[in-house]
């Protein structure tokens, strides 16, 4: 298996970072990976996901690593995956708390998905 590459916090970029960021599935994988107490993999995320594919997710969660947001480790067959944002809070001071804050908003405001009207 080929390592796993992940950018020192000198190469991110904000571009970078609002990229991986402005996808809705990214951004709540980062909301859900903010409120764990410990590493996700991409299959515990997906229930908190509406059901995406393991494939999906691996996508999404690639994405992120690349652009910095996660740190992915593997451990036997499962990859897990945890925030940067320490690191990333010393380079952009509250850019990605903002952000997070802005979605956790939004998500009280939406209506259940699963109500029923």
């Amino acid at each position: 298996m080929r390592p796993l590459a992940h950018p020192s916090i000198d190469e991110l970029t904000l571009a970078g970072l609002l990229h991986a960021l402005s996808d809705p599935v990214r951004l709540d994988i980062v909301l859900c990976l903010s409120a764990a107490s410990c590493e996700m993999n991409c299959i515990s995320s997906a229930k908190e996901l509406q059901g995406l594919s393991k494939s999906t997710l691996s996508h999404h969660f690639r994405i992120l690593r690349e652009a910095g947001l996660v740190r992915s480790e593997r451990r036997g067959v499962e990859l897990l995956n945890r925030l940067r944002l320490d690191e990333i809070e010393r380079r952009f001071p509250g850019v990605v708390g903002a952000i997070l804050a802005v979605r956790r908003a939004e998500c009280r405001a939406e209506p259940r998905r699963d109500a029923v009207a």
